[in-house]
C-alpha cells in the first residue's frame, strides 16, 4: 500500500514545479515556463488537449526525458521539499515519486502477479505481500487473473495492473499520464473510482494528465490547464467546472445549444480569452 503520509502542515507542497522549461533536440521547446503544485492528499488534474505539453511535465518529473532526447533547460522541481533537478530516474522513484505512463507500458510476457512483484523489487517480502494484498484488493478483478500473462488482458485491465505496479513502490506521489486512454466508459468509472479512493483511503498524493476534463475534475481537489506549453488557467475543481469558457471548450457544454460546435472552436481559437 502506499507510503504513509508526512503532516500536510509539516510539507504543505508533497510536489512542487517551477518555472519549467522543456527542450526536446536541443531546438523544440515543448515546456514554458510552467509552476504547479500538489499538497500532501490532493489529486491535482493536469488538462489539455494533445500536444499541449502534459507528457513532457511528468516525464521532466520523473526523470525521463532524456530517453526522447528531452532536457529540463531551466526550473526546478521538489519533493516533500526534496529537489529532484538532475536526479536519476530510479532514485526519483527511491524517493517516493513513480510515473504511470500512457500506454501502460507493462510486461506483456509476465503475469500480472510477476509484474506486480516487479513493482516491489524495493521491498522485503513483508512489503511485497503487503503491497499485493493491497493492489488485489483495490482491484479484485486482478485477483482472479493473477496468473493470466499480461499481454492477453483487455486494456482496462492492464490500466489497473499498471497503476497496481506502481503502488507496489509505495509512493507519496503518483503520476498517471492518461488513465482513461483508449478505454470504455465503465472500465474508466472503475479507474476513477480507484484513483479516488487512493487519495481518500491512504492520502496518496496524486498528479493526473488527462484529457477528458469532465472526468478529471469530477475527482480532482485542483486543476491546471495547459496550451502550447503553457499553464493557462488553473483552480479549484468546482470553481472550473462553473468556468464558462472551461465548460464550453473542455466539457462541451455551450449555455445556448447544449453543445460546442465548430464554430465556437474557430471563434474561441482566435480570441483566447484567458491566455493573458
Amino acid at each position: 500500500m502506499p507510503a504513509s503520509q508526512d503532516s500536510p502542515d509539516r510539507i504543505r507542497d508533497m510536489l512542487s514545479v517551477r518555472n519549467l522549461q522543456v527542450v526536446y533536440g536541443g531546438a523544440i521547446e515543448a515546456v514554458r515556463d510552467v509552476s504547479l503544485s500538489a499538497r500532501s492528499g490532493q489529486i491535482v488534474a493536469l488538462l489539455g488537449s494533445n500536444g499541449a505539453g502534459k507528457s513532457s511535465v511528468l516525464k521532466a518529473i520523473s526523470g525521463v526525458l532524456d530517453a526522447e532526447d528531452g532536457v529540463v533547460e531551466q526550473g526546478s522541481i521538489s519533493l516533500a521539499g526534496t529537489s529532484l533537478d538532475a536526479v536519476a530516474a530510479e532514485q526519483i522513484v527511491a524517493r517516493g515519486l513513480v510515473h504511470v505512463p500512457e500506454g501502460r507500458r507493462l510486461f506483456v510476457a509476465l503475469t500480472v502477479d510477476e509484474n506486480l512483484v516487479a513493482g516491489a523489487h524495493l521491498q522485503d517480502r513483508r512489503g511485497l505481500e503487503q503491497g499485493r494484498e493491497y493492489v488485489y484488493g483495490l482491484f479484485p478483478r486482478l485477483g482472479a487473473l493473477r496468473s493470466r500473462v499480461a499481454g492477453y488482458l483487455s486494456g482496462g485491465e492492464q490500466q489497473m495492473v499498471a497503476i497496481g505496479r506502481a503502488l507496489m513502490t509505495k509512493p507519496k506521489c503518483l503520476a498517471l499520464d492518461e488513465p482513461s486512454l483508449g478505454l470504455a466508459p465503465l472500465i474508466v468509472t472503475e479507474i476513477f473510482s480507484a484513483i479516488r479512493t487512493l487519495r481518500d483511503a491512504t492520502g496518496l498524493t496524486i498528479l493526473l494528465v488527462e484529457q477528458n476534463a469532465t472526468r478529471a475534475l469530477a475527482i480532482a481537489d485542483y486543476a491546471y490547464i495547459m496550451e502550447n506549453g503553457r499553464i493557462v488557467l488553473d483552480g479549484e475543481s468546482e470553481e472550473l467546472r462553473n468556468n464558462e469558457d472551461v465548460r464550453k471548450f473542455y466539457l462541451g457544454v455551450s449555455a445556448s445549444t447544449g453543445a460546442t460546435s465548430m464554430r465556437d472552436v474557430k471563434h474561441y481559437k482566435r480570441r483566447k480569452r484567458w491566455l493573458s
